[in-house]
């Protein structure tokens, strides 16, 4: 473990075994890049992180793991996107995937294997999500593999609504000379969605459970009904190439509102998001995915990525 600074700000570094990882825990919990040493020296980029001139800009930056909390992706009130309405009726103002990415989390720990980390609301974020808790993020590190922890801690005397989740940025193609099609990705799920321009939850692509990852219909789709809690990323051909495996909670069939979503920006970016969340975008509306901690209590949602 060594620190290492970064347009300003110092981040730490990770060495576990074979792997690599960076993170910036004090802005976002943001697990930043993460990448393989092989056998022959070369190296193999698992997690994706862009260049950047300003670390600013880190924000809105597609690469790493953003944290997505309370809600994950957009939210709506009766069709006005980036709003929801609380418990109480009361309409409030919620941004595209939450209050932690931007925010800033006090160290509780930082070790040899990884770190937590607990957000501190600030102003704007009390005003989007107007209630007393601790949510701490945990990061875990192996040799080729991470798991991350999400704790949320009812310390208020009113039930907390959340349905979070993960951003990961994986860099895809990881082989010279391959390009996204020559991987496929194996997602076992019952049926899927997508997000109309109101926030409502449609039908979404009919898709088989082994497909290219080249497939324009895998984007920007929510994939629940989940017979497994794994989905792993392999080269079509299979003998060689390594694997990508991210798992979405620790039950090996999760709840049934569980959900993984596909996306990309376009066919030239060099990463894939595979993304574990707790349910699909605008849960606080449509009620689906959506969880809750009473007061006093507290909840933990874990994923896990491991290569090979």
């Amino acid at each position: 473990m060594e620190k290492v600074p970064y347009l300003g700000e110092t981040l730490t570094r990770w060495n576990v075994g074979s792997s690599t990882f960076l993170a910036l825990p004090e802005r976002g919990a943001r697990l930043m890049h993460w990448h393989v040493t092989l056998g022959d020296g070369s190296v193999r980029d698992i997690i994706h992180w862009p260049d950047l001139e300003n670390i600013e800009d880190g924000v809105k930056a597609r690469g790493g793991n953003p944290i997505l909390f309370p809600f994950n992706a957009r939210t709506f009130d009766q069709g006005d996107i980036h709003f929801w309405r609380d418990p109480a009726g009361v309409r409030r103002p919620m941004p595209m995937h939450g209050i932690a990415r931007q925010g800033r989390f006090k160290v509780n720990r930082v070790d040899d294997r990884g770190f937590s980390a607990t957000f501190e609301p600030d102003d704007a974020a009390r005003e989007a999500y107007p209630f007393d808790y601790e949510f701490t993020v945990v990061y875990r590190f192996a040799p080729l593999g991470l798991t991350c922890e999400f704790i949320l801690k009812n310390t208020g005397d009113k039930p907390l609504p959340w349905s979070a989740g993960h951003h990961f940025y994986f860099a895809v193609p990881w082989e010279d000379g391959k390009t996204r099609g020559d991987y496929q990705i194996k997602l076992p799920a019952a049926k899927t969605l997508r997000q109309d321009a109101q926030g409502k939850l449609q039908p979404g692509p009919a898709l088989k459970p082994v497909e290219s990852l080249a497939n324009p219909a895998l984007v920007d789709t929510f994939h629940l009904g989940l017979k497994s809690n794994t989905v792993t990323v392999t080269p079509v051909d299979g003998a060689e190439g390594g694997s990508l495996t991210v798992r979405n909670g620790l039950e090996s069939v999760p709840a049934s509102e569980a959900t993984f979503v596909t996306w990309t920006l376009d066919a030239q970016s060099p990463f894939y998001c595979i993304e574990p969340w707790m349910g699909p975008p605008n849960a606080p509306e449509t009620k689906t995915g959506l969880h809750w901690v009473a007061p006093g209590q507290s909840q933990s949602y874990v994923v896990e990525v491991t290569v090979a």
